[in-house]
């Protein structure tokens, strides 16, 4: 345990992500007096989305140094990293496989409900609130306050934002909103794929299958409870969600949709909507300005989403977070940074300019993926020997 002074601040993370409890965790190896206040009703919410491979130098290296990394070789899918790409008729172009284990593997597979298990129990009793879902912070004192939806307050220090791309604590720090990318998805779940899905279940192989063809993308991943996460992204205006005439609450309709957009794919992709749950979710894909900054406040500061949120397709989202995490608990245990205003202000400068890098990777890739040439590009990628 480090003696420093932030172990005098009372510390609030708001969100129960992998950013926000990686952080918590690494955070508490160190001595601090921490909670994280997350919107889901307990720890027994559903976690969906697809799996989630983890680098070596963000991931992973959080994980080692939080102490975890025996849990995640306990937890982590082998196999799962094995990709297909193919075409909008299934013509697989690509197919391999990375053998390996966790200790080898650069970017093993774990899914989210696995990962969010071991942060969980790696923490100290309650040290998460559920059902704190917030509404809002104000200035209290030398501190904060932050209001829940459920009536409860909480006062704190230190606030650190891990509450993803619809932060409500951004603000408070900086102006800057993100852009629109020109890309919007739409996401859905299938459950018992083997049974409800079989060609596309056999297809995907226990891992991630990419279709690409007529600048659109159909994103598929298997996951270890036997369902599979699907993913279509296509071109669209910003507002297409609320002028398109949908209705995305209506499963049907989203059908319909997906049927008439992919009409000359093969019927075998329809399956997916058919036989997925109905809850659809529709996602407008937004990325943080490249070359952000700020003054940083002694109070306030975010990470993951909240801080640089970018479109899925690099793979980099939960890997950046996570790595946001480990250099915040560096930074605020730095003997060489007195204060908390410089942690939060040397932490501010290296993500954002991280960001700006691997932002700038991420941009290139969604035009590249939704492309004319989009399978082409990811062949001649793959064979550059660049994953």
């Amino acid at each position: 345990m480090e003696q420093s002074a932030i172990n005098t601040k009372k510390i609030a993370i708001v969100g129960g992500g992998p950013g926000g409890l990686t952080l918590a965790r690494l955070l508490q190896k160190k001595g601090a007096d921490v909670h994280v206040y997350e919107r889901d009703l307990n720890k027994d919410a559903r976690v969906q989305g697809a799996t989630l491979d983890l680098h070596e130098e963000s991931g992973l290296a959080a994980l080692e140094e939080a102490g975890l990394m025996d849990a995640f070789r306990a937890n982590y899918r082998p196999g799962a990293d094995a990709l297909r790409i193919v075409d909008k008729h299934a013509t697989i172009f690509f197919d391999e496989a990375f053998a390996g284990d966790a200790d080898t593997l650069q970017r093993p597979e774990i899914d989210r409900g696995p990962l969010r298990k071991i942060l969980l129990e790696s923490l100290l009793p309650n040290t998460v609130v559920w059902d704190s879902h917030l509404r809002s912070i104000e200035k209290a004192g030398e501190g904060w306050r932050l209001n829940f939806y459920s009536g409860m307050s909480a006062a704190a220090d230190i606030v650190i934002a891990a509450d993803g791309a619809n932060s409500k604590i951004r603000a408070h720090i900086t102006p800057l909103k993100p852009f629109y990318s020109g890309i919007t998805i739409v996401e859905g779940f299938v459950y018992d794929s083997a049974q409800q899905v079989p060609a596309i279940h056999e297809l995907v192989n226990g891992g991630k299958v990419f279709a690409m063809a007529d600048s659109k993308t159909l994103i598929v991943s298997s996951k270890g409870d036997g369902s599979l996460v699907f993913y279509a992204g296509v071109h669209a205006p910003e507002n297409w969600v609320a002028n398109s005439g949908i209705d995305f609450k209506n499963a049907e309709e989203v059908r319909t949709w997906f049927k008439e957009t992919f009409a000359d794919w093969n019927p075998l992709w329809f399956d997916l909507f058919d036989k997925a749950e109905p809850d659809f979710v529709v996602r407008p894909q937004y990325c943080m300005l490249l070359d952000q900054s700020w003054e940083a406040l002694p109070d306030l500061t975010m990470l993951g989403d909240a801080a640089h949120v970018m479109p899925p397709y690099a793979g980099e989202g939960v890997n950046m977070a996570m790595l946001d995490a480990l250099e915040l608990s560096r930074c605020l245990y730095d003997p060489s940074l007195p204060t908390a205003q410089l942690s939060i202000a040397a932490y501010e400068r290296q993500m954002n300019a991280r960001f700006a890098e691997i932002g700038t990777l991420t941009m290139e890739q969604t035009a590249s993926l939704h492309s004319e040439t989009a399978l082409q590009n990811l062949l001649a990628m793959f064979e550059r020997g660049i994953d």
